[in-house]
């Protein structure tokens, strides 16, 4: 084992695409066949402390032990460890891994000690500019709107975000990505991402929302009758929102200060702010009715195809207001 590992290390954070290779490191370091890997939802804090000692008998060439989960250990295993820190086993590292893990910890403190706490974190806020590094790190460009374009699509998960960048900037080959890259390739976490379709309804775009919708019928791969109660669902939700943006403007709150009540990203309630100034409170709360009868019907209430009664209720939530005027 090299001379400059120390004997435990703490990893922990939301960052687990760099906490993957934070130990990917290590493992390189010790090699492949004196890594043991376990997690703490079945190895106590005594177990771990026996895989280092006997490990480390075995002697000379150094061995790794990782433990995944340590966020879930109790005193008695934090305590178990921080005995066996006081004299740890030559030629053995300890890896602990925890989601979470707060520095004044009994675990943390023991392990500040002797080795190393690394602390890998998103900030939120900061999320676009994350996904653009992990573009960097593939060798591939991506502009600001493309990076806040698949945090939406996608969600906050940086795993999930990375896998995402994975894909794509394999299949980008260097070039540069754009949205238009990114709605072509990357895939929601939900069943049909639908971003497409309440994108062109808060913007009344008539022609885009059907579309979208005939888009997202034709991928979701469900059938109709299933895939349409989805949809109903997500446009329900997303009117709901945009009313909601629609009354904190009216507060005289900002887009960021309604992001953190709605637990939301930013840039998603940027976008149910403009949203919002497209539709009357009026308008917004016959979109509410309108949809309500579009759920009745779709679970029983028509004799109609659940498809073509999703696309009637389009067309009267979406038309620009001169035209539901003059209907």
């Amino acid at each position: 084992m090299a001379n400059d590992l120390k004997p435990v290390y703490l990893i922990t954070g939301g960052d687990r695409p760099k906490i993957q290779r934070a130990l990917r490191r290590l493992r390189d370091r010790v090699g492949e066949e004196a890594t043991e890997l376990l997690s703490a939802s079945d190895t106590s804090g005594d177990d771990a402390v026996a895989a280092c000692n006997s490990l480390g008998l075995l002697g000379g060439v150094g061995r790794l032990v990782v433990v995944e989960e340590v966020d879930r250990w109790k005193a008695a295993d934090a305590k178990a460890v921080a005995a066996y820190l006081a004299s740890p086993a030559p030629d053995t590292v300890l890896a602990l891994v925890a989601a979470e893990m707060k520095k004044d910890s009994a675990l943390a403190k023991a392990c500040a000690k002797v080795g190393d706490v690394l602390v890998y974190d998103v900030v939120k806020r900061r999320l676009p500019e994350w996904v653009a590094q992990q573009f960097a790190d593939r060798k591939v460009a991506i502009d600001a709107e493309a990076a806040r374009l698949l945090i939406e699509i996608v969600g906050e998960d940086p795993e999930e975000l990375a896998s995402e960048v994975d894909k794509i900037a394999t299949w980008a080959g260097g070039e540069p990505v754009g949205t238009k890259e990114i709605e072509l390739l990357a895939a929601g976490c939900a069943e049909v991402p639908g971003y497409e379709l309440t994108d062109a309804w808060g913007r009344r775009d008539l022609r885009g929302s059907l579309n979208a919708c005939q888009t997202l019928l034709e991928r979701s791969g469900d059938p109709v009758s299933r895939t349409v109660p989805m949809l109903v669902g997500m446009l329900v939700a997303h009117v709901g929102r945009v009313r909601d943006c629609q009354a904190f403007a009216d507060e005289g709150l900002t887009p960021r200060e309604a992001a953190s009540r709605l637990k939301r990203h930013p840039f998603y309630v940027e976008k149910l702010f403009a949203q919002a100034r497209n539709y009357t409170p009026d308008e917004l709360r016959s979109a509410v009715v309108r949809l309500a009868e579009l759920d009745h019907a779709v679970k029983g209430g028509s004799r109609l195809a659940v498809d073509l009664e999703l696309e009637r209720a389009l067309i009267e939530i979406t038309r620009p207001r001169e035209a539901a005027t003059a209907a």
